[in-house]
């Protein structure tokens, strides 16, 4: 049967890195020790002034062209899930697409998602591939929100860091799916609890008729109210879908937003914290980039073995969810 399947990860960081000594000796009024210890965050990258997520995304996906386990020439279409565009004309699928020198033959498309869009792109290379509609897909994942946030704002200086993840999804002939079922959510209502509000053509006029600030907006509760009330529902709903069972799943990838949400998840499904990985200590959250880095780090200290079954679960800006679960079948390396 067609199947979709992951092949390879590779990710790319920000050589600038802000330690939370750093960030203690500019703000000694922040308790960052003991907010530290709930974030499991002890450092993150921050992207330079001229370094753009698109820079990020190239790096990663030249990585994966250097293993050799695919050309470009081989690639049908290029995702590149991001709020951090080069632009808001063109498309930056487009200008990666040049840069990378992908056959003129393959699509190229933008995905304006962050938290979820991991999992809303997969499911997108899902469809692509089972509508014959490509066979090799490049799914780029990379955001820079450290361009949008005000240095002292503690909220979004300690949680967020800078980064950009490449994935090879292709279309594979085995007997079982090895990506799939999906199950998706929105919450609209919540749109205000993690904004940009001087963007975009109503964020300007916004901004220009009442002040509006022009920085990155977040309600640091609400969106923790949000992640451990939400995830354990997409948890049983895709469980039902799959026809599994919670002992079934080898491991958990949530959206590495930080490792105190992801605790009370963990106590809220009774689930063991040998199962839910956080992998996003150096990193901190990479927005859409979280899932296919901790899944890289996971892979490289051994953690995920052949067979493994693990779901994936992205959550945040939107309000925006989604889940699926992913089978390890990875192709042999030459």
């Amino acid at each position: 049967m067609l199947s979709t399947a992951i092949d390879r990860i590779e990710y790319a960081l920000p050589t600038h890195t802000v330690s939370n000594e750093e960030l203690s000796r500019n703000f000694p009024a922040w308790s960052i020790p003991r907010i530290a210890a709930k974030t499991g965050i002890e450092s993150r990258c921050v992207a330079l002034p001229e370094e753009c997520a698109s820079d990020l995304a190239v790096e990663a996906a030249q990585k994966i062209f250097s293993s050799g386990i695919v050309s470009t020439s081989e690639i049908d279409f290029v995702l590149f899930c991001t709020q951090s565009p080069d632009y808001l004309i063109p498309t930056t699928a487009c200008l990666i697409h040049r840069r990378l020198g992908i056959s003129p033959s393959s699509g190229a498309l933008d995905v304006n998602l962050g938290c979820s869009g991991f999992v809303y792109a997969l499911g997108l290379c899902d469809g692509l591939i089972q509508s014959r509609q490509a066979k090799t897909i490049l799914l780029l994942t990379g955001d820079t929100y450290s361009k949008y946030m005000e240095l002292g704002d503690k909220n979004s200086a300690l949680i967020f860091g800078d980064g950009a993840a490449a994935t090879l999804v292709r279309a594979r002939d085995v007997a079982e799916p090895l990506i799939g079922p999906y199950v998706y959510g929105t919450d609209g209502n919540g749109a205000n609890y993690l904004m940009l509000p001087g963007s975009g053509t109503r964020g300007r006029c916004i901004t220009e008729k009442d002040n509006a600030c022009s920085k990155l907006c977040m309600d640091g509760s609400k969106m923790f109210q949000f992640a451990v009330e939400t995830v354990p529902v997409c948890v049983g709903a895709l469980l039902q879908k799959a026809s599994l069972k919670i002992d079934d799943i080898d491991l958990f990838f949530f959206h590495q937003a930080n490792d105190y949400i992801l605790e009370e998840i963990s106590r809220r499904l009774g689930v063991s914290r040998s199962r839910v990985p956080f992998e996003a200590s150096q990193s901190a959250n990479t927005v859409s980039s979280t899932i296919p880095i901790a899944m890289r780090n996971a892979l490289n200290r051994g953690a995920i073995g052949h067979g493994a079954v693990m779901m994936l679960i992205g959550f945040g800006v939107g309000l925006s969810w989604a889940g699926t679960i992913v089978r390890w079948h990875p192709v042999p390396q030459a």
